[in-house]
């Protein structure tokens, strides 16, 4: 089991072209371990969550969420922070996701980077979105932290990732998903 492939399927809270979340899962995914594949979501036809929609049947971009989030290994959230906490995208698409039948958070290991503009690097975010996770059943990786402050310094024009502490961090946490994938794998 421990050669077997990992897949990833990472979620960016940032809907914005320039996002320096999704620079930084970008940075991720180019750093992962031999054996690793990352699937990207598209969370930007999730529509606002509403319970009388939800009654007539998940809409097929959260049908498509709920599946990748159900075949994945392991969970990788790129959580921007707003106001103090995380996105309403991101917010939204975890709710939508998170309804039953067959909510398929429950038990499946899951990690956090973010990219902020200030000095804490999305810290109150990735504290809300990790109780969230908590009250879903998920299991988040709890070190490397990857909280990159004043992100708009870090990265280049073209989004490459500059600072090498970070880039570290993300390796280092890339390298971890495979066995903390192992350690929640349902048998």
């Amino acid at each position: 089991m421990s050669d077997a492939p990992t897949s990833v399927l990472g979620i960016c809270g940032s809907l914005r072209s320039g996002s320096y979340n999704m620079m930084a899962l970008k940075t991720a995914i180019a750093l992962k371990p031999p054996g690793m594949t990352v699937t990207v979501a598209d969370i930007s036809q999730i529509p606002l969550y509403n319970e009388d929609v939800r009654q007539q049947g998940f809409p097929p971009p959260v049908e498509t969420l709920r599946r990748q989030i159900a075949a994945a290994d392991v969970l990788l959230f790129a959580c921007p922070e707003y106001n103090y906490s995380m996105s309403g995208v991101l917010k939204n698409a975890i709710d939508w996701a998170s309804r039953p039948p067959d909510q398929p958070f429950a038990g499946k290991p899951c990690a956090v980077i973010g990219a902020a503009a200030g000095m804490a690097g999305s810290a109150r975010a990735q504290y809300d979105l990790r109780r969230s996770c908590v009250f879903l059943d998920m299991h988040p990786l709890n070190k490397p932290e990857v909280l990159i402050g004043q992100a708009q310094t870090k990265f280049d024009a073209d989004g490459n990732l500059l600072d090498e502490v970070a880039k570290g961090l993300l390796r280092d946490l890339m390298g971890l998903l495979p066995g903390w994938a192992r350690l929640f794998a349902k048998r």
